[in-house]
């Protein structure tokens, strides 16, 4: 008796049932990752019909962005704390492709984010990276590149300091904390581009504000923000 790929799945998940990352309930048939009903429910910002909307507004008289958004609110006890957590903490990269191809899905309804030229992810310090296995920021990325189908760079920006958590820091010591933790590699393949930087979740904005200010080094011509989520 043999199954094809989808029937073996199938009866996979009939025995050993995923669980969704946001309510941890049994995923059905058709469902990845997180279930319709938690999709349903997140708190979705819609940034990406408003140029002007809270993100880009923080951002206003720091660096010159062409647009800035986040795909959700994040707050104490709602459902992106949890999908987040589960991300960075929980050994879940996939997560990050998932939430990733949303984020690209609501880019591709924005006409401010049409003609990109690379994905850069912001990244970790070595170290780091390597105690928790992955860069949820590259996965993000590769689920937005899936969408949109521009390409994801990890060789032109570097973390190069190993900085302090950022966690208990306001937003003038958290940009001290990370004003020269970045470098700049083949500079001149920016250059005229247009790049979008992208990261999980945005508290002050200090590390993306320091990550654009080390790309403007190499003369791009647009740079734009893209974060899974928004602490407001």
């Amino acid at each position: 008796m043999s199954f094809s790929l989808p029937k073996l799945h199938d009866l996979l998940q009939l025995l050993f049932p995923m669980a969704c990352y946001g309510c941890a309930l049994p995923l059905i048939s058709g469902e990845a990752d997180i279930c319709t009903s938690c999709l349903e429910s997140l708190p979705f910002t819609d940034h990406h019909l408003d140029p002007e909307n809270l993100v880009a507004k923080q951002f206003w008289g720091r660096i010159p962005l062409e647009a800035a958004m986040a795909m959700l609110f994040f707050k104490r006890g709602n459902a992106t704390r949890l999908l987040i957590h589960h991300l960075k903490y929980g050994n879940h990269p996939e997560l990050g492709l998932k939430l990733g191809m949303l984020l690209g899905e609501r880019l591709l309804q924005a006409p401010q984010y049409k003609g990109l030229d690379f994905l850069i992810p912001v990244p970790l310090h070595l170290k780091r990276a390597a105690a928790r296995g992955y860069n949820q920021s590259d996965y993000i990325a590769t689920g937005i590149a899936q969408v949109l189908g521009v390409p994801v760079s990890n060789r032109h920006l570097f973390r190069s300091a190993a900085t302090d958590t950022q966690t208990r820091k306001g937003r003038l010591l958290r940009f001290e904390n990370m004003a020269t933790a970045f470098e700049l590699q083949h500079a001149e393949e920016l250059e005229n581009t247009h790049i979008l930087l992208i990261d999980d979740v945005l508290t002050t904005g200090a590390t993306l504000e320091a990550c654009a200010l080390t790309l403007l080094k190499s003369r791009p011509q647009k740079i734009s923000i893209a974060t899974l989520a928004f602490v407001k």
